[in-house]
C-alpha cells in the first residue's frame, strides 16, 4: 500500500496536479506513515498536503482544517507541542466554509 501511494504521489507530482487529488493522495500516504509511527515522513507529507489544501479548495474548507489537525497531532507526537499549539490555533481561528 504504501509504494502505490507514494507512486501516486510521485505520478501527480510528475504531471503538475497540485489540486484536490494530490491533497488526497498526499494525505492518504501521511496516514501510512503516522500508522507506522514514521513521524518525519508524516509531517512532511502533512505539511504538504495542507500546503495544498489551503489552495484547493481553500484554506476556510474543513477538509483544510483536518490537514492543520493531522499536522498538529503528528507535531504532537513528536514531543513538539509548541508548534502543535501554534496550528491548533490556527485551525480552530479560521471560519468554516460549508
Amino acid at each position: 500500500m504504501i509504494n502505490l501511494s507514494r507512486r501516486a504521489v510521485s505520478l501527480r507530482k510528475l504531471a503538475g496536479d497540485d489540486g484536490v487529488e494530490m491533497w488526497y493522495s498526499l494525505g492518504q500516504l501521511a496516514s501510512i506513515y503516522r500508522n507506522q509511527g514514521r513521524w518525519t515522513e508524516a509531517e512532511k507529507m502533512e505539511a504538504q498536503a495542507m500546503e495544498t489544501s489551503c489552495r484547493v479548495p481553500g484554506d476556510k474548507h474543513p477538509e483544510t482544517l483536518t490537514s492543520m489537525a493531522n499536522l498538529a497531532l503528528t507535531m504532537k507526537e513528536q514531543e513538539r507541542r509548541e508548534d502543535a499549539i501554534q496550528v491548533m490555533t490556527e485551525c480552530v481561528q479560521l471560519p468554516i466554509r460549508s
